[in-house]
């Protein structure tokens, strides 16, 4: 079997069989590609351990960062091993290949204060029936109040909101399903937006794609997740102190903001939707450089 041939096999079993996020296996499709262009289309049988050294020590001299090195280590041998369960080649290279550890970087975080001031300039922007503006503080309030995902909230419908519970029925990677809490803040600009926007922005969707849709779009549609980056970036990104910053950050923030107030670490995991306990333990270290930052103001001695 040759390389791009297994290549195309494989990224449809990660989305077909294993139900990876469109994104995670756009991702992986892209690294194996590139491994194709980089080895030739060759038979994947006849790929050696040295083939898949160069190839990681090229990109790695690209300047690659160490988490895409990490990850393309990932792809190949997902790759591979797939191959081998299926039959298709009978040695695997990557049992010897060494992945670099990933270097674990901070989050960018919104202070409590910061989040505040930002999200009462968007319902102030929304105060005269904008309904552009209504959905826009409606984006940012549920994003900080749940810690959901880009994808998840595009892919919110009206039904899957529960008011009475102030929850959100969350479908996340892997398409599992999650029961999400947000907060009255959110729960008021959503019921303002409902009220005052969505039918407006509905008006405007002659092709009716939208249906259920939760969050529209400027024509009427389901919103997408570009959109929902251009609104985060021009009101978030000043309250961090950074040039850019996407939903991503109402994520973290949010994490962080729940483990700073007490909440659990197994909780805050439920919340965003960790299959691993590790993927949340990151923002224990930025609660813990608040503590020692609040330390070192406060103590004495420090």
């Amino acid at each position: 079997m040759k390389i791009s041939a297994a290549v195309a096999a494989y990224t449809a079993h990660l989305a077909d069989v294993r139900r990876l996020s469109p994104a995670t296996v756009r991702a992986y499709g892209a690294d194996l590609s590139d491994l194709t262009d980089a080895v030739g289309d060759r038979e994947l049988a006849a790929v050696e351990l040295e083939d898949l050294r160069d190839w990681l020590w090229r990109a790695t001299e690209g300047g690659r960062a160490r988490s895409t090195i990490a990850r393309r280590t990932a792809s190949v041998r997902g790759l591979f091993g797939w191959a081998r369960d299926e039959g298709h080649v009978e040695h695997d290279p990557t049992l010897r290949l060494i992945a670099p550890k990933r270097g674990r970087t901070l989050p960018k975080v919104a202070s409590a204060v910061a989040m505040d001031d930002l999200l009462g300039d968007a319902h102030a922007r929304g105060s005269d029936g904008d309904p552009i503006a209504l959905r826009d503080a409606a984006i940012l309030e549920l994003l900080y109040a749940s810690g959901i995902r880009v994808s998840e909230l595009c892919g919110l419908d009206v039904d899957d909101l529960d008011p009475s519970r102030r929850t959100l029925r969350v479908v996340g990677k892997g398409s599992k399903e999650r029961v999400v809490p947000y907060g009255s803040a959110a729960a008021d600009a959503v019921d303002a937006y409902l009220v005052r926007a969505r039918p407006v922005l509905s008006a405007r969707d002659e092709r009716a794609r939208a249906g259920r849709a939760l969050l529209l779009g400027v024509r009427g549609g389901r919103i997408g997740p570009r959109a929902v980056y251009d609104v985060v970036a021009r009101t978030v990104a000043p309250a961090v102190g950074a040039a850019t910053a996407g939903p991503h950050t109402l994520r973290h923030s949010a994490a962080t903001h729940l483990l700073d107030g007490g909440a659990d670490l197994r909780t805050v995991q439920e919340i965003l939707g960790h299959a691993s306990l590790g993927t949340t333990q990151i923002y224990t270290h930025v609660s813990a450089e608040r503590l020692a930052a609040a330390y070192r103001l406060a103590h004495p001695r420090a």
